[in-house]
């Protein structure tokens, strides 16, 4: 297929329930008495409002999932003072439903490698897209090196119009318009990691171990796929991490540059832009060189530890510049809310939901008792680098994966991402979540407590006393 124009376009709808956002960095007490405009509307209900505009169905809630706007107003004189510039517009998450501005016609299949339960819900997948909806149906072209395919005769029928991509060759954005993941977490981790940038809407099916990420069951795969197809879905914006390595500059002779493709600074009347530059014959022979930097989105999280050294790692920790902390321990764990619930979940975070604006900072087992996980705002900035003191560099890794080697001088860069993986709820956004916790992570569950009837009906089979026996007995032991 050729490069044409993307194909697909997904919006969130706009609705009711939007906050005006003030950056809290900016929040300034003043003492100016004039008059405090206050939105509010902390009344909710559980109504849902169905409106049809032209073509486009409208679902309209008043619950919203944000908090309502706060009086600003402190005192008879004091207020937050306003600063227009900086101020930006929130959706309410629970408005957030998946819209197409065109119908989407290539839709990419992501099915868990090396796992032969997955391969005839692929097919029965891969065989209604072609043949019942007329769709362009992208697979991995490792796919068709699978022997168990090999034989499969409605596989083989259709495999002449599939189109195939290569990971790491391909460039796949612009050509997908919706992605459909068979298996487990992973899968859709590996579809963040295909779409760097702007990531197309995700519908995962759950046939994998855990299937946290997961919501959706096989079974009636047609219906649920259909309803996505017309715009009938609700959408969790799943944040990134956008993680960039900056490299410690370093001194290099003439003869060691000449094949790189670097940026440079050359102490030369000369700019030197770049290292084909090197072969004018007034360039010095020394120059310092500057490696481009390697950017990272993550799903999940970002991971600095000390790899296979038996030294601590000792990691020093920025927040918009500022320095926060020196990490002495097993490593840290940088994570997004998605990914509170794995890494930084077994080394002792918080669980946050993926609607929440925020950045986990965990360490891993820390050399300090007080040394506890954080949450931060989403709008920081975070910079990481391998402490002077330290015995040894860091390993650093991107949902597990690109390990790199952080040295002595270079600097580790986290931003939340501007692209979100857009997750299509089987239910809604609340429902997903808590139903994912107590199905796969078995969320709080323990023997309930039995009721003081039971108790009593238990005591009496048992010996003739009562409980109020038992009551006085325990009073004349305490009084004695």
């Amino acid at each position: 297929m050729s490069n044409s124009k993307q194909d697909y376009q997904f919006a969130t709808l706009f609705q009711q329930n939007n906050l005006n956002i003030e950056d809290p960095s900016l929040n300034n007490s003043c003492g100016s008495a004039n008059e405090m405009h206050c939105n509010d509307d902390n009344t909710s209900t559980v109504s849902m409002l169905d409106k049809t505009y032209s073509s486009v169905r409208i679902l309209r809630r008043t619950r919203s999932l944000n908090a309502p706007s706060p009086f600003q107003q402190f005192g008879p004189c004091g207020r937050i003072m306003k600063n227009p510039s900086m101020v930006m517009q929130i959706q309410d998450p629970a408005s957030q439903r998946l819209t197409w501005y065109k119908p989407p016609l290539a839709v990419l299949v992501i099915k868990k490698m090396g796992d032969k339960d997955v391969l005839a819900p692929f097919v029965q997948l891969v065989e209604w897209l072609v043949q019942e909806k007329h769709m362009v149906v992208w697979v991995e072209l490792g796919v068709f090196n699978d022997p168990i395919l090999k034989k499969d005769q409605k596989f083989q029928d259709i495999k002449e119009k599939l189109v195939t991509f290569k990971d790491g060759r391909d460039d796949l954005t612009g050509r997908i318009d919706f992605i459909v993941c068979l298996g487990g977490d992973g899968t859709l981790l590996y579809a963040s990691l295909l779409f760097q940038q702007s990531v197309p809407p995700v519908m995962a099916f759950h046939l994998g171990s855990l299937g946290f990420l997961t919501p959706f069951q096989f079974d009636n795969f047609q219906e649920q796929v259909t309803n996505v197809l017309e715009g009938h879905a609700a959408l969790t914006l799943r944040s990134r991490l956008r993680c960039v390595i900056y490299r410690k500059s370093e001194k290099h002779k003439y003869s060691d540059l000449q094949k790189q493709q670097y940026a440079v600074n050359c102490d030369s009347t000369t700019e030197l832009e770049s290292a084909s530059a090197f072969e004018h014959e007034n360039a010095l022979n020394k120059c310092t060189i500057r490696q481009a930097p390697s950017e990272f989105m993550v799903l999940n999280e970002v991971v600095i530890d000390r790899g296979p050294s038996s030294f601590l790692s000792n990691i020093d920790l920025f927040l918009g510049g500022k320095y926060i902390t020196s990490v002495q321990g097993d490593g840290l764990i940088v994570s997004t809310p998605t990914g509170s619930t794995a890494y930084a979940l077994a080394a002792g975070a918080s669980m946050v939901h993926p609607s929440v604006p925020a950045i986990l900072v965990t360490p891993i087992c820390p050399h300090s008792l007080s040394f506890r996980p954080i949450v931060v705002p989403a709008g920081v900035e975070l910079e990481i680098s391998v402490s002077p003191d330290s015995r040894t560099t860091s390993k650093v890794s991107f949902d597990g994966r690109n390990t790199q080697e952080l040295f002595h001088g270079d600097r580790l860069q986290v931003t939340t991402s501007i692209y979100p993986v857009p997750s299509i709820c089987a239910q809604d956004q609340i429902s997903d979540w808590f139903d994912a916790l107590a199905e796969c992570l078995h969320w709080n569950v323990r023997k309930k407590q039995k009721c003081l009837d039971e108790l009593s009906d238990l005591t009496a089979s048992g010996s003739e006393d009562t409980l109020d026996d038992f009551e006085r007995g325990s009073n004349s032991i305490l009084d004695g």
